[in-house]
């Protein structure tokens, strides 16, 4: 009897177990090193980038800014969800409000809609959000207790919450809300400001820098 001829598919079948086995090599691999902890443990912190933790909500995929008026934090997110850098920050007094003339922060999702400031040097005075040549001390501070100084650079905030932090009485562009930079006077991580988001000087070029015109920001009270 003529014995029967194997088709195309089974002759590669040697081939494909053969390619099979291959890719299955690093599954076995990491199978064998799951047994030692310090091996897991390292495995998992070069997983750990590829995690995302908190991607955006507003706007999926793209970098993002979170400010928790109760931890008294802002932090930034790449467009994985991946904490890049955690600050610390003062925001208002009053608490948290979205009306004109109440001192207070105002919450929901917010677009860094202008920055001011590129170049300035560190606690340089900002005034009608125009670079001086005047620069922030400690004897200013003095001679004025009072006064809350923008410094440094601003990035302004416009609301994108209609009703809620964009228009009419409750506008936070028009409220001139900002993230700026503060005098060395101020308690960071406390509430102090009049309204708006305030740094240190080193902290607000560094958000200044890495953070473009259009960056969504949230601004939440529980956090």
């Amino acid at each position: 009897m003529r014995k029967p001829q194997p088709n195309a598919w089974e002759s590669s079948l040697p081939d494909v177990v053969k390619a099979l086995r291959l890719l299955a090599l690093p599954i076995a691999s990491c199978a064998v090193h799951a047994g030692s902890p310090a091996d897991f443990i390292l495995a998992a912190e070069h997983a750990a980038p590829l995690i995302p933790t908190s991607p955006n909500p507003h706007t999926p995929g793209a970098p993002w800014l979170r400010v928790g008026l109760k931890s008294q934090t802002l932090v930034r997110y790449d467009g994985w969800g991946r904490e890049v850098k955690r600050y610390r920050v003062s925001t208002a007094k009053n608490g948290a409000g979205e009306q004109e003339n109440s001192y207070r922060t105002p919450r929901g999702w917010h677009t860094v809609c202008e920055k001011i400031g590129e170049g300035a040097a560190a606690d340089t005075i900002l005034y009608h959000r125009e670079i001086t040549p005047w620069k922030y001390t400690e004897e200013l501070h003095r001679q004025y207790p009072g006064k809350d100084w923008i410094l440094t650079r601003i990035l302004w905030l416009c609301g994108q919450e209609p009703g809620r932090n964009q228009g009419g009485s409750v506008d936070s562009h028009d409220r001139a809300i900002y993230i700026h930079g503060a005098g060395h006077h101020v308690p960071f991580g406390t509430p102090s400001s009049l309204g708006c988001v305030r740094m240190t000087s080193p902290d607000v070029i560094e958000l200044f820098d890495t953070t473009p015109v259009g960056t969504d920001v949230v601004i939440n009270e529980n956090d």
